[in-house]
């Protein structure tokens, strides 16, 4: 399976509205659940008042559109991040699936996915 690495580095954070939210951007997540909203994007464009992790976050993508019939995607990359010691936080879409890690991580998480047979564009 392909993976690709995306540019730059992300905010996970806790917001109380949308307002502020600059979806003008290439890369904004945004849930709503009734417990909260929590937002994805861009460190650079994270609004002033989100509650934000303090972790530098980096992330991967799996390329192109996954089928809603494909089982395990999700799990089989996880438990090969989980036993190299490496947490993520995973937000997928409609076409698919992102996973982000600790910035700290990123060199050794993409090692591990290529040794177990991913590969990168």
């Amino acid at each position: 399976m392909e993976l690709q690495k995306l540019d730059g580095e992300f905010t996970i954070c806790k917001i109380d509205n949308e307002e502020h939210v600059d979806f003008s951007k290439e890369f904004v997540f945004l849930s709503k659940t009734d417990d909260e909203i929590s937002l994805v994007c861009e460190s650079a464009y994270v609004p002033s008042y989100a509650k934000a992790s303090k972790i530098v976050w980096r992330g991967l993508k799996i390329s192109g559109e996954l089928d809603f019939e494909l089982v395990g995607v999700i799990a089989k990359i996880t438990n090969i991040l989980a036993k190299a010691d490496i947490s993520v936080f995973v937000v997928s879409t409609y076409n698919t699936d992102y996973f982000f890690m600790n910035a700290e991580n990123l060199d050794a998480g993409i090692k591990v996915l290529i040794d177990n047979g991913y590969y990168f564009r």
